[in-house]
């Protein structure tokens, strides 16, 4: 832990991560919180350390929120590991080629897309809606392990911001599930993915291990609340809160290259 963090810092880190968790759980997006959280209340830690940290926090509420998920929502566990295993080796092969990509020319390409997205939800309200635990054909599984885990991987190792989202919208379109199963479908690949950054951002020692601990606690409580929210109130709640996050995105991405 920064030996010079100050208490009401690691109160309002605290808080965020717990806030993160919930948001994490219902649609993804809790780095959105989060990340930028850490960087302003940590101004002197290097940005490795950050995201090392983070990946630490972020794996315990994600774990949470996914046996929350799998207690209630039909989930195919098999399939949710399958895509993730691709994720994680998506994201390797983006993060690869992460150097040779600037982040300038990417924001604007995902802020269409995710303008795009917001449009498409907006505009067909039946999104999300079906029922899920229907028959998935072997053609739709190939495709969600190979576009959704490889593809979505890949974006992540490559740039990051929205991974969780674009996978619920991803498993919804995809898989013609409901946005809850496919939220709890999202949790057991981040948790894939998670893992798989963690273990290198612990072998490069870059995971502030005590403050990710403490947020950890909060995160999980976050998360599995999140998880219960989501079960409770149902796919039109999660929708509100997806288009909620959607926007936050493209209004960071925005800020991030015209402002910042």
């Amino acid at each position: 832990m920064p030996p010079d963090i100050s208490l009401t810092t690691l109160v309002v880190l605290c808080l965020a991560a717990a806030a993160a968790g919930w948001i994490d759980a219902v649609v993804g997006g809790g780095g959105l919180l989060l990340l930028p959280a850490m960087l302003l209340g940590l101004p002197q830690v290097p940005a490795a350390n950050i995201l090392g940290t983070n990946k630490a926090v972020a794996i315990v509420g994600t774990s949470g929120a996914a046996v929350t998920y799998l207690r209630k929502a039909p989930v195919e566990v098999k399939t949710a590991v399958r895509i993730g295993l691709m994720a994680l080796a998506g994201s390797m092969t983006g993060a690869f080629f992460a150097a040779g990509i600037s982040s300038a020319t990417l924001r604007p390409v995902i802020m269409v897309v995710l303008l795009a997205v917001a449009a498409f939800v907006l505009l067909r309200p039946a999104f999300g809606r079906a029922e899920a635990g229907g028959a998935v054909t072997r053609g739709r599984t190939v495709t969600a392990i190979v576009l959704v885990g490889g593809g979505i991987g890949f974006y992540d190792g490559l740039f990051g911001p929205g991974t969780g989202t674009f996978l619920v919208l991803a498993l919804t379109a995809v898989l013609h599930l409901d946005l809850v199963t496919a939220s709890a479908t999202a949790k057991i690949v981040n948790v894939c993915t998670n893992g798989g950054a963690l273990a290198m951002f612990a072998y490069q020692g870059t995971v502030m291990w005590q403050l990710a601990a403490l947020m950890a606690v909060f995160n999980l409580a976050g998360g599995m609340f999140g998880a219960r929210t989501a079960l409770r109130k149902g796919s039109e709640f999660v929708r509100g809160v997806l288009l909620v996050v959607v926007f936050s995105l493209v209004a960071k991405l925005a800020f991030d290259q015209w402002v910042a």
